[in-house]
């Protein structure tokens, strides 16, 4: 984790205290920017792990893959679950805020694992049909369909753990350099 970005978050953070608006115990108070910071950064760690895992395994640094769907780990559930987890700790976990924050996490990680998976396979299964019935004339079956869309329940999960440690870390520094110093 690059602990510069997240200094960067808190310099802002302070610098809107400076500017007037207060950050305090009460729940929720001025602190949407931290529900913010830690949605983005969790898709962005998720989809930077792609990158260095690419690396890792293939000696080629893709930075394409910072565009890309699918693969370890979610990033959309990382985004998600690192939001309703921020909620949470703002709001209250038997706040309405994090029940909303929560379900919506829970339909995009679902979404993610049921059926943008599903489409990856039924995609893959077309390009098959089209190479095969299409193999004596090559310009027919160049178009492909994309087969990587979806992530396996494994990468969902891996996914929303990241979210919900970037978000208890990321509240935990923001708790100490705001209410206690």
């Amino acid at each position: 984790m690059d602990l510069s970005f997240v200094g960067n978050c808190i310099l802002l953070a302070d610098t809107m205290v400076d500017t007037g608006t207060q950050l305090s115990a009460s729940p929720g108070a001025s602190r949407g920017w931290q529900v913010i910071t830690v949605s983005l950064l969790g898709s962005f760690i998720a989809q930077s792990a792609k990158i260095v895992t690419k690396f890792f395994k293939t000696g080629q640094l893709d930075f394409r893959m910072m565009a890309k769907t699918g693969g370890m780990p979610s990033s959309h559930s990382s985004c998600t679950m690192g939001m309703a987890v921020s909620v949470g700790l703002i709001e209250g976990f038997n706040s309405v805020s994090f029940a909303i924050a929560l379900c919506l996490a829970m339909i995009v990680m679902y979404d993610a694992a049921g059926v943008r998976r599903t489409v990856g396979l039924q995609a893959k299964v077309l390009n098959e049909m089209m190479n095969e019935l299409f193999s004596e004339h090559p310009h027919l079956s160049g178009e492909r369909i994309k087969e990587f869309l979806g992530h396996t329940p494994v990468e969902v999960l891996v996914g929303a753990a990241l979210g919900t440690l970037i978000a208890w870390v990321f509240n935990i520094l923001t708790v100490q350099h705001f209410l206690h110093g």
